[in-house]
């Protein structure tokens, strides 16, 4: 049987939904409304504060100052308050940034990773570059850029204070066996060269690779195939030492060596995840591993982690840095910019990474100076077990 109800009682009705309605659209703009009301006396609080400072500072500071200087580091401050990652750049800075992640780099020819000293240490030297010339070996130490105190300034900023442009004189002052010696150079613009390999007994193919840059596909592509049109029987990786970079470059890395499926992902600001490394169906049968350090970080700690959650490769040596977030390259006005963190990576598994690092499967550790083949530990140990895999 069909209820009917009477036109004030469904009138009624009406009037209580649309008050309910209402009510609960008030209460929720009115939320809204708070939190940007907040958000805005926070802000005006923060720019009062430095309008304030600056006030004073013009009032009082006894000496010249220096606008476009004093505009860079007030900006630089606002993106350091953010992470250790994101990063405002000048114009030369931002002009470094974009030659850097080309593969096109103006300096010496040097990567860096920072030594348990506090010091910088030298991890590889390009070859023609004006560090080879200078007559410059791997595990040096930089201890002054310049007259940059390493161990005052920190290994970023000491970083920071080697770029420079091409043409442009730098002196380092650089320790060897506990002698110091300085060297002098003249920066020039150098093609960087982030892949290396070579053949190694019983056929293992060692690949080296030093950064994740736009040219390092090709450069990893090129010597993997090398190695594998003359033989290799299995592959070995080595990311020890490397700083990531960008992680577009992974794909046309990896993909000929893993079958499909997702191989990194990307969890934004707003929830939202999105495949940003993918591998196709096609993939190479060899034993494998993979060398990693504290200092392989970023893109380098997801090559790692994917040839692993794939069931291609172990990973050997020790736990890794932990970078587990994007960062991306903005333009500004003036032609400055903004190394800013977007996103958080995830791993083909769905781990995350940042501050956690990967575990290595089987742990092991250098002596602190690694000076021939047979001294080096981990890499031996990763011969030894490719060479047990049938």
């Amino acid at each position: 049987m069909n209820k009917k109800i009477s036109l004030g009682l469904a009138l009624s009705l009406i009037a209580i939904v649309s008050a309910v309605t209402f009510i609960l659209t008030s209460f929720f703009t009115l939320q809204s409304f708070n939190r940007k009301v907040t958000d805005v006396n926070e802000k005006a609080k923060k720019y009062s504060s430095l309008q304030l400072l600056d006030t004073y500072v013009r009032d009082n500071y006894y000496g010249k100052i220096d606008e476009k200087t004093l505009n860079d580091n007030i900006l630089k401050g606002y993106t350091e308050g953010l992470d250790r990652y994101s990063r405002y750049l000048t114009e030369e800075e931002y002009q470094n940034e974009l030659d850097e992640n080309s593969g096109e780099l103006v300096g010496l020819g040097l990567t860096l990773a920072k030594d348990e000293s506090g010091y910088i240490r030298i991890t590889e030297i390009m070859e023609g570059s004006p560090a080879v010339e200078a007559g410059l070996k791997e595990n040096d130490l930089i201890i002054f850029v310049g007259d940059t105190d390493v161990l005052e300034a920190g290994f970023d900023t000491s970083i920071e204070a080697m770029r420079g442009t091409e043409g442009s004189e730098i002196t380092l002052t650089v320790r060897r066996d506990g002698k110091d010696k300085e060297y002098s150079f003249t920066r020039r613009s150098i093609e960087v060269t982030t892949v290396k390999g070579e053949m190694l007994a019983n056929y293992i193919g060692y690949i080296k690779i030093s950064g994740f840059k736009k040219n390092t596909p090709q450069q990893f592509v090129d010597t993997l195939e090398r190695l594998t049109s003359n033989g290799a029987k299995a592959l070995l990786f080595d990311v020890r030492d490397n700083g990531g970079g960008l992680v577009e470059p992974l794909e046309d890395c990896l993909d000929p060596l893993l079958p499909e499926g997702i191989i990194a992902a990307a969890e934004y600001k707003d929830g939202h995840t999105e495949t940003v490394v993918y591998s196709d169906e096609s993939e190479l049968d060899l034993p494998m591993a993979v060398l990693v350090n504290e200092n392989t970080a970023s893109s380098a700690e997801l090559f790692a982690s994917a040839l692993r959650d794939f069931g291609k490769a172990q990973i050997i040596g020790m736990k890794t840095f932990g970078k587990g977030v994007i960062q991306r390259v903005v333009e500004l006005p003036l032609n400055c910019g903004i190394n800013v963190t977007i996103a958080k990576y995830l791993t083909p598994n769905g781990n995350d990474i940042n501050k956690k690092g990967i575990e290595p499967n089987l742990e092991v550790k250098n002596p602190k100076t690694v000076k021939s083949e047979k001294e080096d530990l981990q890499l031996q140990k990763a011969i030894e077990v490719v060479n047990s895999i049938e």
